[in-house]
């Protein structure tokens, strides 16, 4: 299961017991979405349990802080939030910030809003 949604009212805590447990014992749970999508401790619960195979984690429910469980499992892959770190999408990014500034100061439409 990969996610990769926004953090709304409606995916906070969207993976918890309940999810986890109609996944099958072979699955992994990859999220580079948001961290408060994945409820940590249910996922430690899985994990100890034998309920999932795994997880790969990009993001964390109570970043910068990593959950200490989920440093003691050999089948949990972590990573510091590296999503969007390649030298291209870097590049789009900062054009886009720049883009943005032209558009502010031309009274324009943004061509991407942050909110």
């Amino acid at each position: 299961v990969s996610l990769h949604c926004p953090s709304t009212d409606e995916t906070k805590g969207l993976i918890n017991s309940n999810s986890l447990t109609k996944m099958k014992k072979s699955s992994y749970l990859i999220n580079t979405a948001r961290g408060d999508v994945v409820v940590e401790n249910d996922l430690v619960q899985a994990l100890e349990s034998g309920l999932i195979k795994g997880a790969g984690l990009d993001v964390f429910e109570g970043e910068p802080n990593v959950n200490p469980k989920l440093l003691n499992f050999k089948n949990v892959f972590l990573l510091p939030h590296l999503g969007s770190a390649t030298e291209e999408t870097r590049e789009a990014m900062g054009l886009l910030a720049v883009q943005n500034l032209i558009s502010h100061f031309n009274n324009e439409k943004y061509p991407s809003r942050v909110v």
